[in-house]
């Protein structure tokens, strides 16, 4: 047994004998020989794209273009706005944040396409100017000629109601995320104590003024009410090392494991039920990613979808 597989199974994530570190939580199995029968994404592209063994910028690129590309979500002169999570004061390779070279990279690209403005931010959990600085997504953005904007006031959020929703009824909203032309969701994979995960539909907790509603009022369920809101025009999920435990901010490096692989697709329930696959938990075992499939804002049933599995050379 290799040191990866072993420290894998310590931190309490196996799904025992049928789980391998070869393909992740079974993420990154055999495709099927046709894919004529399964659910794709916009164009005939696919639902979900899942890449391993690169480096994130390699990783990311390569999952763009299968999806056609940045040019298919970004268009000249528009303004998009880019939620990583960036909630606490830690340095990188603690992996509580999105790794600043995906979020520098996605910057770049989005510009190259001709966006008029790109905007990064976050409500953060620790002091938000020290979460910008630590993180290495301040200095990152603002090389690829981003632009860094406070969650830390009340004066960016208004009030939204969310149709549909059962229990999240309305939020106050960052008005980045209501008035850009593009919103692109980058979160970083990892556990979470109350959630039991975050990922793409938890990360979205960024974007609202009263994150402490959702912890007292079914959080799970909150979770999914969101998500109806605005759906992520484009969701990326940082995998390369997650945390799987101690989460959401982490004590150690001791924390993570390197499963080197990152999601991107359409469709954010399929890529949260990926990233549960990877944390080693059932495609629907994490609640909040249940209720949103039952509600239909997306799928978690990974075989009836349309899946490019890619393996990069190391």
């Amino acid at each position: 047994m290799n040191n990866t597989r072993r420290d894998f199974i310590k931190a309490g994530f196996a799904l025992g004998a049928a789980f391998s570190m070869n393909d992740l939580g079974g993420l990154f199995a055999a495709q099927p020989t046709t894919t004529a029968n399964l659910v794709s994404g916009p164009n005939g592209k696919p639902v979900l794209v899942a890449v391993r063994d690169g480096t994130r910028v390699a990783m990311l690129e390569r999952a763009l273009a299968a999806l056609g590309g940045i040019e298919n979500f970004v268009k000249k002169g528009q303004t998009v706005v880019i939620k990583p999570n960036i909630g606490w004061d830690v340095p990188p390779e603690r992996s509580a944040n999105t790794h600043p070279d995906i979020v520098s990279r996605l910057v770049t690209l989005c510009l190259a396409a001709g966006a008029k403005e790109v905007s990064v931010f976050d409500h953060t959990c620790d002091v938000w100017a020290k979460c910008y600085v630590t993180s290495g997504i301040r200095a990152a953005v603002e090389k690829a000629g981003g632009k860094m904007v406070p969650g830390n006031d009340e004066k960016y959020y208004r009030e939204t109601k969310i149709p549909g929703a059962v229990e999240l009824k309305e939020a106050k909203v960052h008005s980045l995320i209501l008035d850009s032309d593009v919103f692109i969701n980058v979160p970083v994979l990892k556990h979470h104590g109350g959630a039991t995960m975050t990922a793409c539909m938890k990360n979205l907790m960024g974007v609202i003024w009263d994150r402490q509603y959702w912890h007292r009022n079914n959080l799970h369920q909150c979770i999914a009410d969101f998500a109806r809101l605005r759906k992520p025009a484009l969701n990326i999920l940082d995998a390369y090392a997650p945390m799987v435990r101690n989460g959401p901010r982490g004590r150690s490096e001791a924390d993570v494991i390197f499963t080197k692989s990152l999601l991107a697709g359409t469709d954010i329930v399929a890529i949260d039920a990926a990233g549960s696959r990877l944390l080693g938990h059932e495609e629907d075992g994490i609640p909040h990613v249940k209720i949103a499939n039952d509600s239909g804002l997306g799928s978690c049933k990974l075989d009836s979808l349309k899946i490019e599995r890619i393996r990069l050379a190391a």
